[in-house]
């Protein structure tokens, strides 16, 4: 989904600033589960290696300069495949692991609202809650916004960092760096497995090119008409 206009850098045109591209793991067992995963380790599913494939292809086409991942197998596994097209390196680093949620990992949904319903609830109201005991979501921004941006510095100008990581992980580092407060960040609306967004750098700061992306970005044509 386009959210941003024309002269943005979506078309590939010289001097468009420096782009990150967030994306998200492939699909797990646990996904399909409906489990909170957290910080757990949990696998790719042979779905999700096939949806890892897919978007490498895409991705690989857009010419990035630098790779980085969550140490998590399940984000180490989906970043392998874009290495093994571009040739590139990965940095793996825990900075860019999934929201620690203590003992709300491995429950599902269900389980969370039947035994954790008033925290669930004050949590997407968007109050500061430690879901499970664990991380606050600016905890989690604290330590994965700073690893991004320390690889964007070392980017080309113009270069291109995708960075794979976990759903809540790349809301939150989203927020941060479009200096949205952290009560609004939950209407930036989930990642699908393997799908990814787009911010690109601009005179005023970070702008969201494309948020839960599957398909290569578009450019958009006469955004303030």
């Amino acid at each position: 989904m386009a959210v941003s206009g024309a002269g943005d850098g979506t078309g590939g045109t010289p001097g468009r600033g420096r782009r990150i591209i967030l994306w998200r793991h492939g699909q797990t067992s646990w996904n399909v589960e409906r489990r909170f995963q957290g910080s757990t380790d949990v696998e790719l599913t042979e779905t999700g290696v096939g949806q890892a494939r897919r978007s490498a292809r895409l991705l690989a086409s857009l010419g990035p300069d630098a790779i980085i991942s969550s140490d998590l197998k399940r984000a180490a596994r989906t970043a392998a495949e874009l290495a093994a097209l571009t040739g590139l390196d990965v940095t793996l680093d825990e900075g860019l692991r999934e929201t620690y949620a203590g003992v709300w990992q491995g429950l599902t949904h269900e389980e969370i609202i039947d035994r954790y319903g008033a925290e669930y609830t004050a949590w997407k109201r968007g109050e500061p809650v430690r879901r499970g005991g664990g991380e606050l979501e600016t905890e989690v921004a604290d330590r994965a916004a700073p690893v991004v941006l320390r690889h964007v510095e070392k980017l080309p100008e113009d270069g291109t960092l995708v960075v794979v990581s976990h759903g809540g992980t790349i809301r939150t580092t989203i927020g941060r760096l479009l200096g949205l407060e952290a009560h609004h960040w939950e209407s930036l609306a989930g990642l699908a497995n393997c799908c990814w967004s787009v911010l690109s750098e601009g005179a005023r700061g970070w702008r969201l090119l494309e948020h839960n992306a599957g398909t290569l970005p578009e450019p958009v044509l006469g955004d303030d008409d």
